[in-house]
C-alpha cells in the first residue's frame, strides 16, 4: 500500500463531496442539531440538572461524537456499497495504478476524513451557544479522527460480510442504535444495571463521548483513559478492513 495513491482515493471523494455536500450536510448535520434542540430544550425543560450541569450542556459534547460517527458510518456502508456494487466506482479505480489496499485506505481516510468534519461543525454550533465550558474541546478533533477510523474499519468489515444492501439494516438497527443510546449521550449509564455499563465499555462511542464530555469540561485527565482505548482498537481493527474487503471485492 502506498499512502500517495489512497490520498488520490481520497481526493477523487472530496471532489465528489464538493458537488453533492448540501444533501450530506441535511443528513449529518441537521439530524445532530433536531436532537440537541428536541432533547437539550425540550426533555431539558423537565430535567434541572445531570451531574451538575444544565441537561443541554450534559449532552452537548456526546452530540460531537454522535454526529461524527453517524457521518463516518454513513459514508463506509451505504456510500461505500454503492460505489461497489451500483457505480462500480471501484472497477474503474482498480483499473488505473492503485491497487485494492490502496483503495480500501482512501476509503478508511475519507471516512475518518468526514467524522472529523462533522466533528468541527457541531463543535463550532455548540461553541456558539456557550455549552461547552472549555476551549479544550478543539483537542477532540484528533480524537475524532482516529475514532472515526474505528468507525469505518466497522463499517468496512460490514459491507465485506452482508449478503445484499438490505442487511445493512441489520447492523444500524441490532448495532448502531444500541451503541447510540447506551453510550452516555443523553444520560450517566451508572444508574442502568451494571452489565450495561460493562458492555458499553467496548464500544467505541462510549469512549468518544466521555472524551469529548472531559475536554468540554475542560479536564483532559478524564479524557486519556478513552484516547488510548480509542487508539488501541485502531490498531487491532486495522488488518480486518483489508482482509475482509479483499475477498469481497476479487469474489
Amino acid at each position: 500500500m502506498k499512502i500517495r495513491r489512497a490520498m488520490r482515493v481520497w481526493q477523487r471523494h472530496f471532489t465528489v463531496y464538493r458537488k453533492l455536500y448540501l444533501s450530506s450536510i441535511a443528513l449529518n448535520f441537521v439530524e445532530p442539531v433536531l436532537y440537541l434542540v428536541a432533547f437539550g430544550f425540550g426533555l431539558g425543560g423537565y430535567i434541572t440538572e445531570v451531574e451538575g450541569k444544565p441537561y443541554i450542556n450534559f449532552i452537548a459534547p456526546g452530540i460531537i461524537a454522535s454526529s461524527s460517527m453517524f457521518a463516518t458510518i454513513y459514508e463506509c456502508t451505504y456510500g461505500t456499497y454503492v460505489r461497489i456494487f451500483f457505480q462500480k466506482t471501484f472497477d474503474a479505480i482498480l483499473a488505473t495504478p492503485v491497487n485494492i489496499d490502496d483503495l480500501i485506505a482512501g476509503e478508511l481516510i475519507w471516512g475518518a476524513t468526514k467524522s472529523v468534519l462533522y466533528g468541527i461543525i457541531i463543535i463550532g454550533t455548540i461553541s456558539a451557544f456557550h455549552l461547552v465550558d472549555s476551549p479544550l474541546v478543539v483537542l477532540v478533533i484528533p480524537v475524532l479522527f482516529l475514532s472515526g477510523l474505528i468507525f469505518a474499519e466497522i463499517s468496512l468489515m460490514c459491507v465485506a460480510l452482508v449478503p445484499g444492501v438490505d442487511s445493512l439494516n441489520y447492523f444500524y438497527t441490532l448495532f448502531l442504535s444500541p451503541m447510540f443510546l447506551l453510550s452516555g449521550i443523553f444520560f450517566p449509564l451508572h444508574n442502568l444495571p451494571a452489565f450495561v455499563g460493562r458492555v458499553a465499555w467496548f464500544t467505541p462511542l462510549y469512549h468518544l463521548t466521555n472524551v469529548c464530555r472531559a475536554l468540554a469540561a475542560g479536564s483532559p485527565g478524564n479524557a486519556l483513559e478513552g484516547t488510548i482505548w480509542i487508539i488501541v482498537v485502531v490498531i487491532l481493527l486495522s488488518p480486518f478492513p483489508f482482509r475482509l474487503m479483499r475477498r469481497r471485492i476479487i469474489r
